[in-house]
């Protein structure tokens, strides 16, 4: 198809995510017809860094050859299959595999599509296990202000962004919400985290946790959080104390703890997955985006043998859990999955180091700009907060600065798609040192540009 003709039925048809579409009555999408490595090219053959991992996903670049193979390979013997009685190798290879990665504990995995499923499978497998064990009051669950789960309505009940959120509060089931933890801006006054620093952190911020746990651990069923950063509260880092103090609460009340890696797992945070870098692991785990590094819709809910057990009786005992997917497990999904976990045995998420170094040394170095209003970074994930330069505030909301910085930066080869005025960067693990300083030479270019439109507002 041409160009116009690609243009004009989207512009008619097509109702793109987390887009105001009226945004685009004056601008066009970007049409998107290839993609090598960390680029990706438009019909016009225009290059644009895809510094957010085509919404997180993308772990070793675009077109992987090992992946690429896998799937060519797998494709001419089994496109899917009902998961309900019949299983497949494709599976089966992608669980041996994983196992490797995770602590033994977690030794359960149930399939699903993307990770809105993975976090509702969890949450109803949380909910369901405390009734099979006839501890019926515990239904209710325990979440992050800022946090984000998905956007299927288990999850969003257990959202706490009020842009994303609020609307659907009448279909929501109740549940408790309790400050996140921000080490940026500790209202402890601790001092501001580092990596490898102590910073005088005892986790004083999950004293309200402790609170809420005490006074209704009767009826709570788990816990679900995104361990060590909120991404969509803009990338908001906090200590691995915190997590260290959740898993004793949990452990203490009885609670089921939940950990969404849907965004943070698969190298992103520098470790396989975040909860790698505490010495403590979950009751269940979510799983998606990386799993098949970034080509197709997968996600695991991994739990331990004492949850699933809850589940194990006779038919007619109705303990059975009753939830699937029609493309539970599909092949080809599975084999992009194992084609990405033989990448990770072949080259281990350490030998990528270098690269994270260098990338945090890059974000670190903004720290100075007049228009950075704060710093966080963990792994390959990175951001900054944008201000005035003059006052050191932010913005007026209605000037959506943030917005304007995406605009300009498709012009300088970048994708910057930005957190309100967060702008982040979540690159593929297999970045190069020299596509590393390109991005941060745009960034700064697109980011100047945009600001001397706003110089206006010296007030």
């Amino acid at each position: 198809m041409k160009k116009n003709d690609i243009l004009k039925i989207d512009r008619e048809h097509i109702w793109h995510p987390f887009t105001q579409m009226k945004d685009y009555e004056g601008m066009d999408h970007i049409v998107i017809t290839r993609g090598k490595g960390i680029k990706l090219y438009d019909i016009d053959n225009n290059y644009y860094y895809d510094t957010v991992s085509s919404w997180w996903t993308n772990i070793f670049g675009h077109n992987n050859k090992h992946i690429n193979h896998k799937i060519r390979s797998q494709l001419n013997s089994l496109d899917h299959v009902i998961f309900a009685g019949m299983t497949h190798p494709y599976a089966v290879r992608v669980v041996e595999l994983l196992r490797s990665f995770l602590p033994e504990k977690l030794s359960r995995f149930f399939f699903s599509d993307n990770g809105s499923t993975a976090v509702e499978v969890a949450i109803k497998m949380a909910f369901q296990y405390w009734q099979n064990i006839g501890r019926v009051e515990k239904t209710k669950f325990v979440f992050f202000e800022n946090s984000y789960h998905g956007d299927t309505i288990g999850a969003v009940s257990v959202g706490g962004i009020d842009l994303y959120h609020k609307l659907y509060k009448p279909l929501m089931f109740n549940s408790y919400q309790i400050r996140s933890p921000k080490c940026y801006n500790c209202i402890f006054n601790k001092q501001k985290m580092t990596l490898n620093a102590d910073t005088g952190c005892n986790a004083e911020c999950m004293d309200e946790l402790e609170k809420v746990l005490e006074e209704n651990s009767n009826n709570i069923a788990g816990m679900i959080i995104e361990p060590l950063i909120q991404c969509a509260a803009g990338m908001n880092v906090y200590n691995g104390k915190v997590l260290k103090k959740i898993r004793e609460l949990c452990d203490k009340y009885e609670v089921l703890l939940i950990f969404d890696e849907v965004a943070t797992g698969f190298g992103r945070t520098g470790k396989m997955f975040a909860f790698e870098h505490v010495d403590i692991f979950p009751d269940i785990i979510c799983l998606s985006k990386g799993l098949t590094g970034g080509y197709l819709p997968l996600a695991l809910t991994v739990t331990t043998e004492d949850v699933y057990s809850a589940f194990y009786d006779d038919y007619f005992s109705y303990k059975t859990f009753f939830h699937g997917h029609s493309y539970t497990a599909n092949p080809i999904s599975c084999s992009a999955a194992i084609g990405t976990l033989e990448n990770f045995i072949k080259k281990p998420i350490s030998k990528y180091k270098s690269g994270m170094i260098y990338f945090n040394e890059k974000v670190c170095s903004l720290k100075d700009e007049p228009y950075v209003g704060d710093v966080r970074y963990i792994g390959f994930i990175g951001a900054i907060d944008i201000v005035n330069p003059y006052t050191g505030k932010a913005y007026p909301e209605k000037e959506r600065v943030g917005f304007q910085i995406y605009k300009e930066s498709l012009k300088n080869n970048l994708i910057l798609r930005p957190l309100g005025d967060t702008i982040y960067w979540l690159l593929p693990i297999t970045v190069k040192k020299k596509d590393i300083d390109n991005i941060f030479l745009k960034t700064k270019k697109t980011i100047n540009t945009v600001l001397e439109r706003f110089a206006w507002l010296k007030n």
